[in-house]
């Protein structure tokens, strides 16, 4: 696997421009915002969700048009996956709320707070090469390469951030920065 790391200008700039332009394919008419997710020991993910600017309430992965993710440790590049990379074998289950912006955290199917990106409950199914992120009710972690990574585990109910800079969703963009959702009516 090819190693990048945040510092690594042109390969950094080469996967923003991969993930922007994924992005900038979605339709006119729609939102798109970065997101962080920042596990244990380092871990973090970087992501960019767009959906239709007219939907309310709870997004799932059957409406967004994109999303991606890209994993890092500390800032060594870990792998990326998008929804464009999603086979009928994959595990790929999304909830987001449209209306408060925020992903669903807490990992109960049942109540539309569990995610799976590419990673099931095992974390062990995002293949090899291959990275993936499961918010189940036992921790929320990545896979790396079909490999479980326990140690990147935080409690289930954490919140992921949401971020105004798709270019950067880690980066010190202020909430107060972050635009609200349109409302209809």
């Amino acid at each position: 696997m090819t190693r990048m790391t945040r510092t690594d200008g042109p390969r950094r700039r080469a996967a923003l421009a991969l993930a922007g332009g994924l992005v900038f394919a979605a339709p006119a008419q729609a939102v798109t915002y970065g997101f962080c997710w920042q596990g244990e020991a380092d871990y973090r993910i970087e992501g960019v969700i767009a959906y239709p600017d007219n939907m309310r309430g709870l997004v799932t992965e059957r409406d967004v048009t994109a999303f991606i993710i890209t994993g890092w440790r500390d800032d060594a590049y870990l792998g990326r996956w998008s929804a464009e990379d999603a086979t009928p074998e994959t595990s790929w289950m999304l909830r987001f709320d449209a209306d408060a912006l925020a992903f669903r955290m807490g990992g109960y199917v049942e109540d539309n707070s569990y995610q799976q990106w590419n990673a099931d409950g095992t974390a062990t199914d995002c293949g090899t090469p291959g990275f993936g992120f499961n918010g189940g009710n036992r921790a929320q972690d990545v896979c790396v390469d079909g490999t479980f990574i326990d140690e990147s585990g935080v409690p289930p109910d954490t919140p992921l951030a949401i971020s105004a800079s798709v270019e950067d969703p880690c980066g010190p963009v202020p909430m107060s920065a972050l635009p609200r959702p349109r409302r209809t009516g």
